[in-house]
């Protein structure tokens, strides 16, 4: 006797194999590419580090140093909400619009709202630092104001060698653009 539910090709009839779970929502937001490996060991590393402050608040406070520990657990919940901020970080898709996570703020545009999404050879930051090369950048403009501000670019901390990643990453967000318009 097979355990259906933990086989990964849980249904033998071809006609049922892409239907959606019954329970999956269809309206949610979701990030249409893979997250970078730049990306998750940056945020791994702060999560380490953030360990090492949590450790070291525990020590301060247990020493009797309550403000010098609560200083540091803060420090620490801040390295903590870094990581988590910094893996949410980029172009989120739904069927009701286009949402743009940046570090400290989101913007999200209905679909309505969005003129033209495409790519372009410009300069781009390397892993967003000062530092500019050539590369191609995905190009959101807007109905009303400027264009959104770059996240999508293959120098990113998403796309840094993986060309072929951000090519996919670009045509699916145009697709969803060009759908929901």
């Amino acid at each position: 006797m097979t355990l259906s539910f933990m086989a990964a090709d849980r249904t033998r009839d071809p006609s049922r194999r892409d239907m959606p779970l019954p329970h999956a929502p269809q309206d949610h937001w979701r990030r249409p590419y893979r997250i970078g490996p730049w990306r998750v060991g940056i945020s791994a590393v702060t999560l380490l580090l953030a360990s090492f402050i949590l450790m070291s608040a525990m020590i301060i406070a247990l020493a009797g140093q309550r403000e010098g520990g609560l200083a540091t657990l803060i420090l620490a919940v801040l390295a903590i909400a870094f990581a988590l901020r910094l893996l949410r970080v980029g172009i989120w898709v739904s069927p009701r619009g286009l949402r743009q996570v940046n570090l400290l703020m989101t913007r999200t545009l209905k679909w309505r709202d969005v003129t033209r999404v495409r790519t372009a050879q410009q300069p781009v930051r390397w892993l967003s630092m000062p530092r500019t090369v050539q590369g191609e950048a995905l190009e959101i403009e807007r109905r009303r104001g400027e264009p959104l501000r770059t996240l999508l670019t293959t120098h990113s901390a998403d796309f840094l060698g993986r060309y072929e990643a951000f090519d996919r990453a670009a045509d699916v967000i145009e697709a969803w653009a060009a759908e929901h318009r």
